[in-house]
């Protein structure tokens, strides 16, 4: 008796040490539950959802761009009658070309290389003198806004000479350069140097001394204030200064051209004026007026990519 109960207690331990294990062999053998799939399939968008999507997206730019090709359509409608009946209330258009005239004026100088040659040489000249004045203006639009003693040093000769026309330059410029081509330069130069300035100053003065003194008490230098607080606050005004003084450059070269020079886009719309070809003045000043508006979106255009958080 007492050796049937001794068996039974050592086969006790052991199923119970045997058991668990087999337990969790059993456990694992067993297959997991898979994981719940979603009742209802993802649909693709369809494409009148992405269209849908599009125009939420481009609406104001699509609408502007209609808006103008409507105001365009209008403003060529009004010269075309205003041309073709020949009207003459106060402002005469009896010898104003129609603008199926022009563009056959247009035709012709596409197939002349020497139309071609009079605008690649003011696209050359508006560039030089235009890159020439950002490089010194910005510079010191900025330096002016920062130190006082050179924004009262030299603030009141720019005021002096910012009044004056382009078309005063040019004898002044002609005495100064040895050629004309060195004296259209630099008068389109001075056409685009003032606004720069002027902005950059302007900028610098909008920037929020806060800032200013928050990276004074981080330990900034006064290099490091300029290129983290004022250049970045000051970059819209610098756009903007840049457009505007692209806008008057070409004024300035236009008139530098009609009076002194011998090529541009300039010359060749005096020079249809002198031969009374009317049909070519009214494509130089339209030539002139898409190459403005040209350059003017580029510069937009550049300052969207530096500065995404500013409008220019």
């Amino acid at each position: 008796m007492n050796n049937a109960a001794r068996k039974l207690d050592e086969q006790t331990p052991v199923a119970a040490a045997t058991g668990a294990p087999a337990a969790a062999a059993s456990n694992s053998v067993l297959p997991k539950s898979a994981p719940r799939k979603s009742a209802l399939p993802k649909l693709a968008p369809s494409g009148k959802a992405y269209a849908q999507r599009w125009l939420a997206l481009y609406w104001r730019k699509l609408r502007a761009i209609a808006i103008g090709a409507l105001s365009l359509a209008l403003f060529l409608l009004a010269w075309h009658l205003l041309t073709k009946y020949r009207v003459s209330f106060h402002v005469r258009f009896v010898n104003v070309p129609s603008p199926e005239m022009v563009l056959e004026s247009l035709t012709r100088a596409l197939h002349s290389s020497t139309f071609m040659s009079h605008v690649a040489l003011s696209c050359r000249r508006i560039f030089i003198g235009f890159m020439i004045a950002a490089v010194f203006a910005v510079p010191l639009g900025l330096v002016m806004g920062r130190f006082r003693l050179v924004r009262e040093f030299v603030f009141p000769v720019a005021e002096v000479l910012r009044p004056i026309p382009a078309i005063a330059w040019v004898p002044m410029s002609i005495m100064l350069w040895p050629t004309n081509e060195e004296s259209i330069v630099f008068i389109t130069f001075l056409g685009s140097f003032f606004p720069i300035v002027l902005n950059t100053l302007h900028g610098m003065a909008m920037v929020d001394p806060v800032l200013v003194r928050a990276a004074q008490c981080l330990g900034a230098r006064e290099a490091s204030i300029f290129r983290e607080v004022y250049f970045p606050a000051t970059l819209p005004y610098v756009f903007t200064g840049l457009t505007v003084g692209m806008g008057v450059a070409w004024v300035s070269l236009i008139a530098a051209e009609m009076i002194s020079g011998q090529f541009g886009i300039g010359y060749f719309t005096w020079e249809a004026y002198s031969l009374v070809q009317y049909a070519d003045i009214a494509l130089g000043m339209i030539c002139i007026g898409a190459l403005g508006l040209g350059s003017s979106a580029v510069i937009r255009g550049i300052g969207r990519v530096i500065m995404p958080w500013g409008t220019t």
